[in-house]
């Protein structure tokens, strides 16, 4: 497969894989929808640009609403000959890691995911 990162969303994707490192800001959105739209058409999938760009557009909101500082990684990649996946990478779940100490973790549901994070209350020493 090849993959290559794309500095521009504008840029054509690669053959198999286009992606962008984008901030946490809501015009972010537009840029991925840009990605996906550019990457679907150049591989004649029309017809899936418009959930596409809905699907990106979901994605993206809920990562910068986890209020990170870094870049998310936007990617589609074409996975098989009738397959393309989208899916954006954030430092939201890095975040909720460091502050439960590690006690968080999901559950897959028929239609999407229960993310879950125990805080633990500390218990006052002798005082």
């Amino acid at each position: 497969m090849v993959t290559t990162t794309v500095e521009s969303p504008t840029r054509p994707p690669a053959a198999d894989a286009a992606r962008a490192l984008l901030p946490y800001e809501p015009q972010s959105a537009s840029a991925a929808r840009r990605l996906v739209r550019t990457a679907l058409r150049a591989w004649g999938l029309e017809d899936l640009v418009e959930a596409g760009e809905l699907i990106v557009s979901e994605l993206v909101g809920n990562a910068v609403r986890t209020g990170c500082r870094r870049k998310m990684t936007v990617t589609v990649e074409r996975v098989t000959e009738r397959c393309v996946r989208i899916s954006v990478r954030d430092g939201g779940l890095a975040l909720v890691h460091r502050l439960t100490g590690g006690h968080w973790g999901a559950s897959l549901e028929p239609f999407g995911k229960t993310v879950h994070a125990d805080l633990r209350i500390r218990i006052p020493g002798p005082g």
